[in-house]
């Protein structure tokens, strides 16, 4: 850029040179050659200038591009709570391409202007003091005004900014539930909404829009103005023999190479007033913390010759939001290769519990222990790959199936993949797809059942060969065959880790070895079902909150699921699943999940957590 810079300012010198050649009878071809080489090399290095700025530029928003993914996908999960995602997603795409405006253009724009101005001014003071007093002074008069208008250029751009991240948080809401939207006829309310929030986006770059058009035309004026001043005072000094017409024609060249670096120097302050709003929002998501990794803890916690549970909780508190406790001092065991039930009508605390063993949150008080070690004093990651988690929602993301099944293990080889698809009865999904495991699932998964999704989410917990599987709800979305080939893989699971299940059904209850009653964000009970159902007047409440003799359709698919998983070890269940199928096929009216016996009882807990 300076090789540039240099280039152009020698050539007004090249023509003074020429000028004075020509009044001297002397030959010009040797200056006229230089110049025309000048001419082309400043254009050869000037190119190559721009294209090293602007790459530079593009590696400098990629960085922040990069940096601001990382930070968003280690971000603490309160600050998920607090924030939208469309709007962490604008973030990432709109405000960096503006950044990318502002760093890739801005700072050219000011580099190359500031260069040039520097030399130009430089030169003008040495040709003529005087004539360079003049040009500045109309000069600072545009600097003035558009001084003025780059105040407005930022705020305006700030609003666009925020307006634009409100529609991609608007936009993404509504595709995100698009069946809702559909089913609720709710197009034209949402298409209003988002296109508010577009208008609004629209009117804050066309104020910017509005601004920026007064920078350009100013800095013209300004230049031009100064032209004439200069010609005709300087030509009354010539005419007066006070000055040389050589060295008017290379002032007045000047002023004309004036234009480029004050315009470049002009528009890069518009630009980054443009991309301050951006700016402001990409530190902002920059300066939120991310979850912290501690080291390893201390020795376990258990006194000697006792073995420790593998997961306990100890009175253990939490909120998610201040003076609003959802846990209130918790406290139960799961003993190692236990297979332990979480139950408790919605909204008493059972996801919340997942979410804390996930370390997704951390206790206000009390502890979580693993293993006799606080889960605290490990680093997030390590204790993450020891869990595996199966949401009752079953996310399936958008790729292959293997792909899906391989998430948490990349490298898991041809053999295991198939073994745990075999083993949670996927291999007729499998066969029937065109690809095979190679299929697309789907944005979300949308293009398998819920049945599929729930299957493929346990698959890929199961791969990760976790020492704590955490399963929310697994049946919620399987017949009565698929629950019953369930529940022998969970059988065939426990053998190797511990299974703690949230679940309705009691069917999932019963085999439990030990069940956890939740209620209140309490712990009111704990045992087996027969110790609980003879003991606890909390659980014989439950079992009785519906009586044998009232049915719905919940109800009727839940018998029939556990008909059919009394005698999942017998040839016959095709009934049952006949049964269960005609009953899922049912509308639910009641919009609640249930606890249901074998024999017909159902304890109704609401829609699930």
């Amino acid at each position: 850029m300076l090789g540039a810079s240099a280039l152009g300012l020698a050539q007004p010198l090249l023509v003074k040179r020429v000028i004075e050649a020509a009044t001297a009878e002397r030959a010009i071809g040797p200056d006229v050659a230089l110049l025309v080489v000048f001419f082309l090399a400043q254009a050869v290095v000037q190119g190559f200038a721009q294209y090293t700025l602007a790459r530079t530029g593009e590696g400098i928003v990629l960085g922040i591009r990069l940096g601001l993914i990382r930070h968003l996908l280690r971000l603490p999960m309160r600050q998920y709570d607090r924030h939208r995602v469309g709007d962490l997603i604008s973030r990432v795409s709109s405000d960096s391409t503006t950044l990318r405006l502002l760093v890739a253009e801005g700072f050219t724009d000011a580099v190359t202007g500031g260069i040039g101005l520097i030399g130009v001014v430089a030169l003008m003071i040495w040709l003529d003091w005087l004539l360079f007093l003049i040009v500045l002074a109309v000069v600072a008069l545009a600097t003035v005004l558009v001084g003025s208008v780059l105040r407005g250029i930022s705020a305006a751009s700030l609003a666009t900014q925020q307006a634009t991240g409100a529609m991609t948080a608007d936009l993404e809401r509504a595709l995100g539930a698009i069946r809702t939207v559909r089913a609720n006829r709710a197009e034209q309310r949402e298409s209003d909404r988002i296109g508010g929030r577009a208008r609004s986006a629209y009117a804050g770059s066309v104020r910017m829009a509005r601004l920026d058009a007064v920078v350009a035309p100013a800095v013209e004026l300004a230049v031009k103005g100064s032209f004439v001043v200069v010609l005709l005072i300087g030509g009354m000094r010539v005419a007066g023999r006070d000055g040389s017409v050589a060295d008017l024609a290379a002032f007045l060249l000047y002023m004309v190479y004036l234009v480029g670096p004050i315009g470049s120097v002009f528009q890069s302050l518009s630009t980054m007033e443009q991309g301050v709003g951006a700016y402001r929002r990409v530190t902002e998501v920059m300066a939120l913390p991310t979850e912290r990794e501690t080291g390893p803890g201390p020795a376990p916690l258990s006194g000697p010759g006792r073995t420790p549970p593998l997961l306990a909780f100890r009175d253990v508190w939490f909120a998610y939001e201040a003076g609003r406790p959802v846990l209130r001092g918790v406290t139960f065991e799961v003993p190692e290769h236990a297979h332990v039930a979480l139950i408790g009508s919605s909204g008493v605390g059972k996801s919340t519990v997942f979410a804390l063993i996930e370390r997704f949150y951390d206790p206000d008080r009390g502890r979580i222990e693993f293993g006799g070690r606080d889960i605290r004093t490990a680093g997030r990651s390590a204790h993450r790959s020891r869990i595996g988690l199966v949401e009752q929602q079953a996310p399936v993301l958008y790729g292959t199936l293997r792909e899906n099944l391989t998430y948490a293990v990349p490298d898991a080889t041809p053999e295991e993949v198939d073994r745990v698809v075999e083993r949670v009865h996927l291999t007729d999904l499998v066969d029937r797809l065109p690809h095979g495991l190679d299929t697309d699932a789907g944005e979300r998964g949308m293009a398998l059942s819920g049945g599929e999704r729930q299957r493929i989410a346990i698959a890929r917990a199961l791969l990760a060969r976790p020492r704590l599987l955490l399963l929310d709800e697994p049946t919620a979305h399987l017949d009565a065959v698929g629950e019953a080939a369930l529940r022998r893989s969970i059988r065939e699971v426990s053998a190797q880790c511990t299974l703690l299940v949230i679940a309705h059904r009691m069917s999932t209850v019963r085999a439990a070895d030990l069940i956890v009653v939740l209620d209140g964000g309490r712990v009111v009970a704990t045992g087996t079902h027969e110790q609980l159902a003879a003991g606890s007047e909390h659980y014989r409440r439950l079992l009785r909150a519906q009586q044998p003799g009232h049915t719905d359709t919940a109800h009727s698919a839940d018998t029939a699921a556990d008909t059919a998983n009394t005698a999942d070890d017998t040839p016959d269940a095709t009934a049952a699943n006949t049964a269960a199928s005609t009953a899922d096929d049912t509308p639910d009216t009641t919009g609640a999940t249930g606890l249901t016996d074998s024999d017909g009882l159902t304890v109704r807990s609401g829609p699930a957590e």
